[in-house]
């Protein structure tokens, strides 16, 4: 484990069981502004998450002690941090789990740095990881519940389990509640800036959303599709 800071700037936590990979995306890093503590292994990650609190979390899916899958489920059962994941596997199907685990954005070795950065500065910009009080009181239409500093859904009064990304499906459209949130909008927000093309993926999440959360799915109360336009979430 290696601590690399400046002064100021996020604290990056760089999770790479490369180690020579690491310290040349730390520094890298660090010229530009950012402190970096590096981890090699998904125990000292796991560990130096709760202990440094970083404000952003670069996850290397393939490490050498345990599966990088377990790590990102472990962190995000606490820790509202961005993360994004980094496969060196060809194909889709470590960015789908990984995205279904709770990552923020995915990425797929190699990549560029400049790739790296915007992805970082898009992520920080929307962190909400430190919450010290109440900052929005719950969302409610009709028996719908959606608590955003709790992370908590109800309908009827009773708790409605939802995976990661039905979860940030439904918090991005609370968000704007009663407004039109376009689909593009939405693969860009849930997914990231590279899935905004793939809405496959949004009708997939949306049919076991609304199974969920909605008292007939085929006629949906909560959440409306606006034709041609993308989704809004009722406000009465």
């Amino acid at each position: 484990m290696e601590q690399i800071e400046t002064v100021e700037g996020p604290l990056v936590l760089l999770v790479e069981a490369n180690a020579r990979l690491g310290r040349e995306l730390a520094s890298a890093l660090r010229a530009k502004g950012y402190r970096s503590i590096l981890a090699s292994t998904g125990r000292a990650a796991v560990a130096e998450a709760k202990t440094r609190n970083p404000d952003v979390v670069l996850l290397d899916l393939e490490l050498s002690d345990v599966d990088g899958m377990s790590v990102l489920d472990e962190i995000r059962t606490w820790s509202r941090a961005p993360i994004i994941a980094i496969s060196g596997r060809p194909g889709d199907a470590d960015v789908v789990a990984a995205l279904d685990l709770g990552a923020d954005d995915c990425m797929t070795k190699p990549f560029g740095m400049n790739e790296l950065l915007a992805r970082l500065r898009r992520r920080l910009r929307g962190a909400t990881h430190v919450m010290p009080a109440r900052l929005e009181t719950p969302f409610r239409t009709g028996a719908l519940v959606v608590d955003l500093d709790m992370r908590r859904v109800a309908v009827d009064g009773n708790v409605v389990r939802l995976t990661p990304i039905e979860y940030k499906i439904l918090a991005t459209l609370v968000r704007r509640a009663g407004a039109v949130v376009t689909r593009q909008e939405l693969l860009t927000e849930v997914w990231g800036p590279h899935c905004a093309g793939q809405g496959g993926y949004l009708r997939v999440y949306m049919v076991h959303l609304r199974k969920k959360v909605e008292p007939n799915p085929s006629e949906p109360r909560y959440i409306v599709t606006e034709s041609r336009r993308g989704y809004r979430v009722a406000t009465a």
